[in-house]
């Protein structure tokens, strides 16, 4: 190894290594990946802490297919038996704030591991719209409108051939904005 250059365990495990091979699990510690770095300012090096310590100490394998994970300002907390540890500090109790937005997104089986995504269609806008969903058991995990399983792909690729959103809508039995979030959702793809 070159002088300056270092090794680190990824931060998301892939499925399998050879070939490498992404799960649904890992588009979910994906989508909550993104979030904690881009919209809660949380360090690559507070990431590997917490997860280090929790899989060290709390022995959470997968910190980022938690339930109870949260953040606030820059640092990571895991909800335990109603107090939150600060991850990012070694294990200290820490005032309960949450990363609700985005965790509300992921749907949980009752054996508490994610089963279905909805993934924000463009940053702020619609916040509380979960219009599209990723599910393994539907269309074989590609995005749907979910109200109808109706593939968004399909969706564009009509309109991309010349038909009217509104008679697309119509076809499927989706209201306009379900139609313009599948456009939205597969124009920012």
């Amino acid at each position: 190894m070159a002088e300056g250059q270092g090794r680190f365990r990824p931060l998301i495990r892939p499925s399998a290594t050879k070939p490498a091979t992404l799960s649904f699990w890992n588009l979910v510690e994906a989508h909550v990946l993104r979030a904690l770095r881009t919209e809660h300012g949380v360090s690559v090096k507070a990431l590997r802490t917490a997860l280090d310590y929790a899989e060290r100490e709390l022995r959470v394998e997968r910190l980022l297919l938690s339930p109870e994970l949260r953040s606030e300002a820059g640092q990571l907390f895991l909800e335990r038996y109603g107090e939150l540890i600060d991850l990012t500090a070694s294990g200290q109790l820490a005032m309960k704030q949450v990363l609700a937005a985005h965790l509300r997104r992921v749907t949980w089986d009752d054996a508490r591991f994610p089963i279905r995504l909805h993934p924000f269609v463009a940053n702020g806008a619609g916040a509380d719209e979960m219009v599209i969903a990723i599910d393994p058991a539907v269309s074989f995990g590609r995005p749907v409108v979910a109200s109808r399983s109706v593939s968004t792909a399909v969706i564009v690729a009509r309109i991309d051939a010349g038909e009217r959103p509104v008679d697309v809508a119509a076809d499927y039995g989706l209201s306009d904005a379900d139609i313009e979030q599948a456009v939205l959702y597969e124009r920012a793809a």
